[in-house]
């Protein structure tokens, strides 16, 4: 702000309880005045523009066209800067769309309400009705005739609010975050942008957008651990989603044959900077189509996000340059692994007693009841899926980690499935869906077998979804996407927290 430079007099951040306290009970001191007067907390002021629209407006016109013609204008939002040069005032509001000057003099709106606009706080929500015009600087202001105060901040803004040190007060406080974090208030809004993105581009093309249930009584679609609920009328246990598939597949079988959900899952693992317990995806599902579809059609869907949230498919991540125009490779989970360790040939992956001494060697946890597919994918998610940079399909998923996937038709030890590496971290999976009911069915059993031998995360038998296949379902592929993960990618967060509004934490008292 060229007129108006950060205010010297602005207290910093309090840093005891104590300073805070004290600027609390000042603030509260000049509330209760507003009070007495019946000034608290107006709502008749009514916004006619945005801050953004007009200086994209206005913000190139001459000083002297301004003069000429009066421009007036009515805004509201955060008073965010403010320093008072004896009987003028310049400050900064701030509202959804960006901040834009004012300026306020004893002339106009006239000294009483200058004097009480000195005693407003940083915080403070205003409203103000004025007219533009040009500083010596050339910044687009607005001179203004009408000012109100709408709401008292009670608590100050920090004077500094980022940093490795604030991480966790900046999810706690994501409405502080919002307020006084410029980058964070862009991650959203691309956010936003990506997602009302995807979803036009399947509505473009035929999808039909539905919701199915979040509470399930059986859990199905992955293998995850879910958190689990009580339903009181019922007096029954049910599980919060994990996954939308079954049921979307449900549908498929009754005739939607194109259906997505953008949904809200649930699993109950750990967190880290890849995981939080509540997530977003993207699921779709088209009939008469196999997993070459779905390979085709999720480029193009995640290059046109990447162009509705960044302007680009061309992005930076983590000192990476990442391209999500070009061709995208393909590689089998044998063949990434070979290309990563040379030293590693057919013969040792085609063994199981090898590869189990090569895991052992490197320190990789497995499970014993693998067979040789699941040895060979705990390998490969271990020392090669971090080293998949640029967008990468690997196919050939083994059938014993794959149970609701179709099998391949050549080799029936592995399915028609690919999970999508974009940075070293998985982006979507997706496949060819398992349409007969008696492979299904058997795979169900397997999922079972391997829960009552202690495998928290496998699958339930799910009846009434067998039921369903067996009054036919039309070959079909289906993908999930994971919305929160992608928008890591577009916004360049190194974790999963910086792009979820409000990410589970513990709670702020432990």
């Amino acid at each position: 702000m060229s007129d108006n430079p950060r205010d010297p007099s602005r207290p910093a951040e309090p840093g005891t309880a104590h300073e805070r306290e004290k600027l609390v009970a000042e603030r509260r001191a000049k509330l209760k005045a507003l009070r007495e007067n019946g000034f608290a907390y107006q709502n008749d002021f009514e916004r006619q523009h945005l801050a953004a629209d007009l200086v994209e407006k206005h913000g190139n016109a001459e000083r002297d066209t301004l003069d000429l013609n009066a421009v007036m204008v009515k805004v509201s939002g955060r008073l965010m800067l403010k320093r008072t040069m004896g009987k003028v005032t310049f400050a900064n509001i701030q509202d959804m769309s960006g901040q834009i000057q004012i300026f306020v003099a004893d002339n106009a709106p006239g000294r009483e309400v200058h004097e009480a606009f000195k005693h407003y706080d940083i915080g403070d929500i205003i409203g103000v009705a004025g007219v533009l015009f040009k500083t010596r600087t050339g910044e687009l202001t607005i001179r203004v005739r009408e000012l109100r105060l709408l709401a008292k901040a009670l608590r100050p803004l920090p004077e500094k609010f980022h940093g490795l040190a604030d991480h966790e007060l900046r999810y706690r406080q994501r409405y502080l975050d919002l307020i006084v974090n410029e980058q964070t208030r862009l991650v959203f809004v691309q956010r936003s942008r990506a997602i009302q993105a995807m979803r036009e581009f399947l509505l473009e093309r035929g999808y039909l957008e539905v919701e199915t249930p979040m509470m399930q009584p059986i859990p199905g679609g992955a293998a995850a651990r879910p958190f689990v609920t009580h339903h009181n009328a019922l007096d029954m246990d049910l599980y919060l989603r994990i996954a939308p598939e079954l049921y979307l597949k449900r549908l498929v079988v009754g005739g939607f044959e194109k259906v997505f959900e953008i949904n809200r899952n649930f699993r109950n693992e750990g967190i880290s900077n890849k995981h939080n317990p509540e997530f977003t995806m993207l699921e779709l599902y088209a009939a008469h189509t196999s997993y070459e579809y779905m390979m085709v059609t999720i480029p193009r869907l995640l290059a046109h996000a990447a162009r509705a949230a960044l302007g680009t498919t061309k992005f930076t991540y983590r000192g990476c340059e990442i391209d999500l125009e070009q061709p995208y490779q393909r590689l089998t989970i044998v063949q990434a692994i070979k290309r990563f360790h040379p030293g590693i040939g057919d013969a040792l992956l085609n063994d199981r007693a090898a590869l189990i001494a090569k895991l052992n060697e490197l320190g990789i946890a497995y499970r014993k009841e693998d067979g040789l597919g699941g040895l060979q994918l705990t390998l490969f998610e271990n020392t090669v899926e971090e080293k998949l940079i640029q967008p990468t399909f690997v196919l050939d998923y083994p059938t014993e980690v794959s149970p609701l996937a179709r099998r391949n038709d050549k080799n029936p030890e592995i399915t028609e499935r690919f999970e999508l590496y974009i940075a070293g971290r998985e982006i979507a999976n997706g496949f060819s869906e398992l349409n007969d009911p008696d492979d299904q069915a058997a795979r169900f059993r397997e999922q079972v077998k391997l829960k009552e031998g202690g495998h928290e995360e496998a699958m339930h038998y799910d009846a009434d979804y067998i039921r369903a296949l067996e009054y036919g379902m039309p070959p079909a592929s289906g993908a999930g996407i994971g919305i929160d993960r992608l928008l890591m990618l577009f916004t360049d967060s190194p974790s999963i927290r910086d792009v979820i509004l409000f990410p589970l934490l513990r709670p702020e008292h432990e």
